[in-house]
């Protein structure tokens, strides 16, 4: 993954506010004045009390005591306010990025979920977005507000005195930047390693659940529960440092109030008996010292947070980023299919070389069945057709034209894939089948069924094609799913039909009646099957071995 600094995440970050900058500008102002009411708050009071003690003249305690109440009542209005708007921010933003994070998604596949970690990306596709709304909600509008407030502050203390200016000055710079920037420093590494930890931890679980029932079908449930234990302890681990380091930041920031706020008492008394500060200065600087850390105190503070929030934000940012393994064609000229032609193809993944010079032809119109045992490379000779992946070297034609220039929907629309597993979605049958073409007529969709030996069994549950399948459909067998899958292909009705082991889970009968609407097809259609099955290689007009995987 790419690693880039704290503040060049932040201002990434923040690019993406710039439709809401009026908003953010507004919860900025509401916050600063928001904590200037609760400042002076106490240097009313302070005034109040030096208004008592006659150390001072100045307005009327009737007036003064007006100003508390008002004070106090803007300050809960106010607040409202910023949070209402820094919240409004955070929400449109996270539909945002998760709108951009899940075209990047449709970019980077299917190459992507193609055998990777899908629980590390379903943990940045929700835990880690949600962290971002302590950014955009608690992050950057606190900043501004801390900034704008001790500015104001300064005013304030440099009209009594250019010390006790200088000293405050110190004392949120301390607070509110040094502690802030040293705890980030330190606990940078921290943060994403927990969030790696945790995505990590999400893929073993979510590999347990799909695997429950081997687990109590080979008693290893102890052991994946050993394992579950020892992941979680190492999480824990992890964030028992960062805890730490809040612990650590949250101790330093109080001794350090304490130490500037006694700091300023004892420098005001000292100006006032050597006549450099009056008494009243010397009273409501000290006050103002003491009840002005709230916005520096807010962001000492957001460096907890921040440690995973960053790393949360790289990770997304990384995933926004990454670059497709194949890149979307489009513009080019509109295609014809044609026969396909296969010319030395090489393929790996990674290190491992799957195809080497791997030649073969595919007339229009014919069956052609691929035979071979596992690994030899059949399938990756179907998503190379479906230009899931480029090949490393060689060429795939089709109509004597490269499949790297033909539009990405041309390419699409004259091929119809059904793979080993099917998925669906959690919705009707019907429905389920029409992914294949989107509006299609319920008598297109019955056709599909039909001709994939579905419909019967469809017509015996209870709602029929309106029929529920289930998460995952769950509530289907695996004959039926790979059935809802061949008859997706038969609806999409394209002209080249790649099947990767269309009958692995059905018997005998559904399989014969599968193949016979196959061969029903005529010679408009043209067909690839993958299978192990003698049987299903029957419907093939050709076969062709493949040797096996390349060493």
């Amino acid at each position: 993954m790419k690693r880039r600094s704290g503040i060049k995440i932040m201002g990434q970050l923040i690019g993406l506010v710039r439709p809401l900058l009026h908003v953010m500008l507004a919860a900025i102002l509401l916050g600063v004045a928001g904590y200037l009411c609760a400042i002076f708050l106490t240097v009313m009071a302070g005034a109040g009390i030096l208004k008592l003690s006659g150390l001072t003249g100045g307005f009327s305690l009737r007036f003064l005591f007006l100003c508390l109440g008002a004070a106090a009542i803007l300050r809960g209005i106010l607040h409202y306010g910023e949070q209402a708007c820094n919240h409004y921010i955070a929400f449109k933003l996270l539909a945002l990025i998760r709108h951009k994070v899940f075209a990047a998604l449709r970019r980077l596949c299917p190459a992507k979920l193609d055998g990777k970690d899908k629980g590390n990306l379903i943990s940045i596709l929700t835990t880690d977005i949600e962290l971002l709304e302590v950014f955009y909600a608690h992050t950057i509008s606190p900043i501004a507000i801390a900034v704008l407030t001790c500015l104001i502050m300064e005013v304030f203390f440099f009209r009594y005195s250019i010390p006790a200016g200088i000293f405050a000055l110190c004392g949120y710079v301390a607070v509110g930047v040094l502690i802030p920037v040293w705890n980030s420093r330190k606990g940078a590494g921290s943060g994403m390693a927990f969030r790696n930890e945790f995505g990590e931890l999400n893929s073993f679980v979510l590999d347990s659940l799909r695997g429950l029932d081997e687990t109590i079908q080979y008693s290893c449930g102890k052991e994946r529960m050993e394992e579950l234990e020892a992941r979680s302890r190492e999480l824990n681990r992890k964030q028992t440092v960062m805890k730490e380091l809040e612990g650590n930041q949250r101790g330093l920031t109080s001794l350090l109030i304490l130490f500037f706020s006694f700091g300023m008492l004892f420098l005001c008394a000292w100006m006032c008996m050597e006549g450099r500060m009056d008494m009243e200065g010397a009273f409501l600087c000290t006050i103002l010292m003491m009840g002005s850390f709230g916005p520096v105190v807010a962001l000492s503070g957001l460096s907890n947070n921040l440690m995973q929030t960053l790393a949360s934000g790289e990770r997304v940012l990384s995933l926004l980023e990454e670059e497709p393994e194949i890149e979307e064609v489009t513009g080019k000229e509109p295609s014809e299919f044609g026969s396909v032609e296969c010319q030395n193809l090489s393929f790996a993944y990674e290190e491992e070389q799957i195809l080497s010079d791997y030649s073969i032809s595919i007339p229009k119109g014919s069956r052609i069945g691929l035979h071979g045992k596992s690994g030899s490379g059949k399938s990756t000779l179907l998503k190379l057709l479906m230009r899931f992946y480029d090949t490393d070297s060689g060429s795939i034609q089709i109509d004597r034209r490269e499949i790297a220039s033909i539009n990405t929907k041309d390419l699409r629309d004259m091929e119809s894939y059904v793979t080993q597993e099917t998925s669906l979605f959690h919705d009707s049958i019907a429905n389920n089948i029409a992914v294949a073409k989107p509006g299609a007529s319920r008598a297109e969709i019955e056709e599909a069924a039909k001709k994939a030996s579905l419909h019967e069994f469809i017509m015996s549950l209870p709602n029929g094609y309106d029929t529920m399948v289930g998460e995952l459909g769950d509530t289907l067998s695996g004959g039926e799913k790979q059935r809802i899958g061949v008859a997706r292909a038969f609806l999409h009705d394209a002209p080249l039909i790649l099947l990767d082991e269309p009958t692995s889970n059905l018997d005998s009968l559904n399989e014969s009646i599968i193949l016979r609407s196959l061969k029903d097809l005529g010679r408009d259609k043209t067909i690839v099957i993958v299978s192990h099955r003698e049987s299903t290689m029957a419907a093939a007009e050709k076969v062709y071995e493949m040797s096996g995987r390349v060493s």
